[in-house]
C-alpha cells in the first residue's frame, strides 16, 4: 500500500510539472508579445479551449441554476465571457506591473480607475485594523496592488494552486507587487487573530466553498461559508469594507472600494455571525449580477459537505 501511495504521488507531482512546463512555455510566447495583443490571444485561446474541460459542464449548471430565467444561448455566452475572463486573468500575471499603473499622486488617468478612494486614504491613516473583502470577480489581485500604492499596509489570504510549480511561479509574481501573503493554511486563522490585535489590515477572498462552514444561501441556493471573517470581526469589533473589480473596454480596470458594512447584531449586541456570512454573500451576489461573465462560475461552490449539490428549488435561507 505504501509503494502504492509512492507512485502516485510521484505520478501526479510528475504530471503536475509537465503542466507547469507547458504553462512556463505558454507565458514566455505571451512576453513576447506586447500586452494589448497577448492579452486578447489569451481571451480568445480560453473561450475556443475552456468548454472542452469538465469545469465547463459545472460552469453551465451553475448558470443555469442561478439565471433560470435566461435561455441557453445567453447561458453559454457568459460561460463564454467566463472562460475570456480567465485566460486574461492569467495572462495578467505576466503584464502585471505594466497593466495595473495606478497612482495616487498623478493626475494622469492610466489603465485603472478607482472609485473610493477617499476610502482608501482614510483607512490607510486610521490606527485600527479593517477587514477588505472581496471575490473572484475581475482582476480581484486588484485590492491589494493598490491598496499598497495607497500606503495601505494589508496581509492578503490567498489559496495556493493544487499545482505547486505553478504555485510557486504566481506566489512569486504576486509577492513582488502586493505586500504580505498569507496562505489559507491550518495555523491561518491564528495568523489573521494576532494580525488583527496588532491593528493590522487583512483582504480575504469570501466567495469559495468552505467544506463545513456555515449554511448560507447564494443566488438562492444553499451553501457554505467560511466564518471565519465573521467571528474574527465580531471577537475584534475590527470595520469590514467589501471591495471588487470589473473589466472596462481596452484592458482598463475599475476598483471600487464600497463604504464599510453596517454589520448585522445579536440580542448581545455583539457581531451576528450567521447573518454577517450572509451578508457577506449577498453583497458578492450583488457585484456578480451587474456583469455575471466576469465570475469564475466553475466552482463547485453548492457542493456540501457530504458531497451533495442542494438544487435551487430546495434552497431556503438559514
Amino acid at each position: 500500500m505504501r509503494l502504492r501511495t509512492r507512485l502516485a504521488y510521484r505520478l501526479q507531482m510528475a504530471n503536475y510539472w509537465f503542466i507547469a512546463q507547458w504553462a512556463r512555455l505558454a507565458f514566455t510566447l505571451l512576453r513576447r508579445l506586447p500586452a494589448d495583443r497577448a492579452l486578447e490571444f489569451a481571451d480568445r485561446f480560453a473561450r475556443r479551449w475552456g468548454p472542452w474541460f469538465g469545469r465547463h459542464r459545472v460552469a453551465i449548471g451553475n448558470l443555469r441554476a442561478a439565471f433560470p430565467e435566461k435561455s441557453a444561448a445567453e447561458i453559454e455566452q457568459i460561460a463564454s465571457d467566463m472562460w475570456g475572463n480567465m485566460g486574461r486573468l492569467a495572462a495578467e500575471y505576466i503584464f502585471i506591473d505594466k497593466l495595473i499603473d495606478y497612482d495616487p499622486e498623478s493626475e494622469v488617468v492610466g489603465r485603472v480607475e478607482i472609485s473610493g478612494r477617499e476610502t482608501f486614504d482614510r483607512i490607510a491613516t486610521e490606527q485600527r485594523a479593517h477587514f477588505l473583502f472581496t471575490g473572484h470577480l475581475g482582476n480581484f489581485e486588484l485590492l491589494p496592488i493598490c491598496g499598497r500604492q495607497f500606503g495601505l499596509k494589508l496581509t492578503s489570504m490567498f489559496r495556493p494552486p493544487n499545482n505547486p510549480y505553478i504555485a510557486e511561479y504566481i506566489n512569486r509574481t504576486r509577492s513582488a507587487t502586493m505586500g504580505e501573503l498569507l496562505p489559507s493554511r491550518a495555523g491561518a486563522a491564528i495568523t489573521l487573530a494576532r494580525l488583527l490585535d496588532e491593528g493590522q489590515n487583512v483582504g480575504v477572498l469570501v466567495d469559495q466553498k468552505f467544506s463545513n462552514g456555515i449554511r448560507t444561501t447564494f443566488f438562492g441556493r444553499v451553501c457554505e461559508t467560511n466564518p471565519l471573517l465573521p467571528r474574527l470581526a465580531r471577537r475584534f469589533e475590527c470595520d469590514v469594507y467589501p471591495a471588487y473589480s470589473i473589466r472596462l473596454p481596452g484592458n482598463r480596470f475599475r476598483l471600487v472600494l464600497e463604504e464599510k458594512l453596517e454589520l448585522p447584531r445579536d440580542a448581545d449586541g455583539l457581531v451576528d455571525v450567521q447573518r454577517t456570512a450572509q451578508l457577506l454573500n449577498d453583497t458578492v451576489e450583488r457585484w456578480i449580477r451587474q456583469d455575471p461573465g466576469q465570475w469564475m462560475w466553475f466552482h463547485k461552490r453548492w457542493n456540501l459537505g457530504d458531497g451533495r449539490q442542494r438544487p435551487a428549488a430546495s434552497a431556503q435561507r438559514p
